[in-house]
This record gives structure tokens, sequence and C-alpha cells, in this order.
């Protein structure tokens, strides 16, 4: 590889610190810049990231590695573009991964923009991932330890955007990333991981979704039979699959668990019933992203994954109409409209495309307004 100038993005936990760190080590000119996004005091309670002593520690790992760090603030388009789009999803019904949203609309568009018309050549990044150049170009490939594989959260980017991304983790462990950032004396190497929305730092989200949409009262109701159960505070609180936190008043007559299996935000009215009804055997995706060439309308086969951390299902895709069609051959239980779905053939992303209706196994479609 040849000598690159890169900008290192350093989100103040131990995987970006030893990526940056293996950056300097391959000779890359390197500047280190943390992110300002959501300005928010962890106190020593958030388990999110972008916290002021993220940023902190994010410095100090620059001072220990001698490279020069900078603070982006990029706060008003994370607003707009993410937390924004995040409530108007939820008040729409929908389930949106803020993640995926600032992987595409921050981390690796306004971001990466701003590097390149720096005259910067790539923007490295702690995320588990591989890239990998094959006949078509650049690829994306899954990391080679699974249970931290960030790939899914990555399905967003375009080649275009991947030509100029540097993933220096894809072929370790957390493990072995811990370890090396030990030897390397980084103040991170122990720091617990970040798990919840950065802007909402308590892990609260429905509490938080009420805050900023207000109280919205409405019916929980078993979905054969119609019979009350309890209120919820807003359809936006809750998600297709959900079963906890429900605070149902009618306890099931078999004592059996009961999920949200349907939301009619028009009347206000979550539904309740057996995790049978959620099986999915089709999907419908719009918007695509295509991390290389595009599907045609022949299907193909592929791997289907609907969650960051859930196992692929193997599926049969193709392309109608500018809409993503998959046919999953293992039922996938609990799919939401607004998730993200991202097709892989192997360990190669294709793309991803919006969750925008699906078939329930014995049950009418789910439909969801454009």
């Amino acid at each position: 590889m040849s000598l690159l100038r890169v900008i290192s993005a350093m989100s103040g936990g131990v995987d970006s610190s030893v990526a940056t760190a293996r950056m300097i080590d391959q000779g890359h000119e390197v500047v280190g810049i943390h992110l300002a996004l959501s300005r928010t005091d962890s106190n020593g309670k958030s388990r999110g990231c972008c916290t002021l002593d993220d940023a902190r520690d994010a410095r100090r790992v620059a001072d220990k590695l001698g490279i020069p760090f900078y603070v982006w603030d990029f706060s008003t388009a994370f607003a707009e573009s993410v937390m924004d789009n995040f409530h108007e999803e939820y008040e729409l019904g929908r389930t949106p991964n803020p993640c995926l949203r600032c992987n595409e609309k921050i981390k690796f568009s306004a971001v990466l923009d701003r590097a390149l018309a720096l005259g910067f050549d790539a923007v490295a990044t702690g995320h588990y991932a591989k890239i990998e150049h094959g006949p078509e170009g650049v690829e994306l490939h899954r990391a080679i330890d699974p249970l931290k594989d960030q790939s899914y959260v990555l399905g967003v980017l375009t080649q275009e955007q991947l030509a100029h991304s540097l993933f220096p983790l894809g072929a370790n462990t957390k493990v072995e990333i811990r370890a090396e950032a030990e030897e390397r004396g980084l103040i991170t190497a122990k720091k617990p991981d970040s798990h919840d929305i950065c802007f909402i730092p308590d892990g609260d989200t429905a509490g938080y979704l009420v805050r900023k949409l207000g109280e919205q009262p409405g019916n929980i109701t078993d979905a054969k039979t119609g019979a009350v159960l309890g209120q919820h505070s807003g359809t936006f609180t809750v998600t297709i699959g959900q079963r906890r936190g429900l605070n149902l008043t009618v306890p099931a007559e078999d004592g059996a668990p009961r999920y949200v299996v349907d939301i009619d935000r028009e009347s206000g009215t979550v539904m309740v019933g057996a995790p049978e009804l959620l099986d999915v055997d089709f999907i419908r995706a719009i918007n695509p992203i295509w991390a290389g060439a595009p599907l045609g309308s022949d299907a193909v086969e592929v791997s289907v994954q609907v969650r960051a951390h859930a196992e692929p299902v193997p599926a049969s895709a193709r392309l109608e109409s500018g809409e993503l069609l998959i046919n999953v051959h293992e039922p996938i239980r609990g799919l939401a409209p607004g998730q993200a779905a991202v097709i892989y053939s192997g360990t190669k992303v294709l793309g991803s495309a919006t969750v925008a209706s699906t078939n329930r196994v014995g049950v009418p479609p789910v439909l969801l307004e454009r």
C-alpha cells in the first residue's frame, strides 16, 4: 500500500485507538479527529459514545501517539440528518437504526467529504470489517470475529466511499485488540464498549421519544380477540417483536409471553400476540444502496441480515422497479418496517435497503406508507 494522508476518526474507545496506532505504524500521515455529535457528559453512567469524556480520552490517546488532533463539530448536521430522522421515523411507525444513518450521512459522507476537500486520501475507523479488492473493484467483507463484525452497519456505504475507507481491525478479534492496546499503553485498553444510542445515554428510548413527541396514549389489544389488555404512551414507544416493558394488565390464558405483532398508527392501537405471528418469509425493501454492482431482475441466492448482531438467513433477492424483493428461505421473526436489510454473497456485502413491507407466514401483508 502506498503511503496516504489519513484522517483517523477517534471515538475515544479502544478500537479506534488501536486503529489509529496501526495507521501510524504503516507509515501513513495521520491526523486524529473526534466528532462532536451529541454533547453529553457521561458522568460515568452512559454506555453510549461521543460524550465529553470520550473526547478527552481520544485527545489523550492522540497525544500519546504524537499526532495532531482536532474536534470536528458536526452536531448540527447530526441533529438534522440523524436525530430528526429518528423522531420522524418512529412517529410514522417505523423502527430506524440511527447508527446506520450516522454512517451513511455523517461519518462516511460529511466527514469523508471534508477529509477529501482538505487533501486527505482516506478515513480510518475502528469498525470491525474488511476491505478487499475484487475483480470489480473495492469490496466490503465481514470481519473474522463474528461476535464483533460490523459489516451490517457499514452496509449503507457505496463503492466510492469504500475506496476511501480503511478498517484496520477486520482481521482481529476484540480480545486481540484489547491486548494490543494494553501493550501499547493506551488508556482506553480496558474501557467498556459503547452500547446505547449516543443521544439517548440512559438507554431509555421510549422515555426519550415521549419527551420529544409528547404522550399519545392508546390501547394495547389482543391480535386475535381484540380485547384490551393495557395502555401505551404512544405507538412510537414500542416496536414489532417487543416483549418487555408492555405492562399488560391482563395475562394470557395460556400463560405464554406476548409480543408486539402489529401497530396501527392511525387508530393508535398496538396489537400483541404469540411469537409465531411474527414470522416473515418475504421482504420488500426500498431505497437500495449498493456496495458494488446492483442486482438485476433475475433472482440470485444471497443471505440477508436484518439486525446488527443477527444471524444471516439464506434468501433469494432481485430488483424490481427500484425495489429490493427478498424471499427468505428460513422465516425471520420480528422484522419491523424501517429496519435495514443487508444482503451478502458469502462474506461480501452486496448492498442494503430499508424494509418497507413484509409478508408474515399465514398473516396478510403489513404495508408501510412511503
